[in-house]
């Protein structure tokens, strides 16, 4: 099984974005005023909170990105033995 790459970085990109965004919001919603906002500080934030859920998209996958068969992939050891087991019998 392999990953399809460019649905799965869209959807990653998607999620860091949203991540991007979620905490932007968050962190001006704590701001009293306009003025008194910390503007580099709300963007260094919600840059590393997207860095975060690119990082954890990679370790833990997406479910909304399935895995896909490939024709060309060699079968595994495992389904290869059943298959012999199978035609013994």
């Amino acid at each position: 099984m392999k990953w399809n790459w460019k649905e799965w970085a869209v959807a990653a990109l998607i999620r860091a974005v949203r991540t991007f965004a979620q905490t932007f919001v968050g962190f001006i919603a704590v701001g009293a005023a306009l003025e008194e906002i910390q503007w580099l500080r709300a963007l260094s934030v919600s840059g590393a909170a997207a860095v975060l859920s690119i990082l954890t998209s990679l370790a833990t996958g997406l479910p909304e990105v399935k895995k896909e068969p490939i024709d060309n992939q060699p079968p595994d050891e495992e389904a290869a033995e059943e298959d012999e087991e199978e035609d013994e019998e």
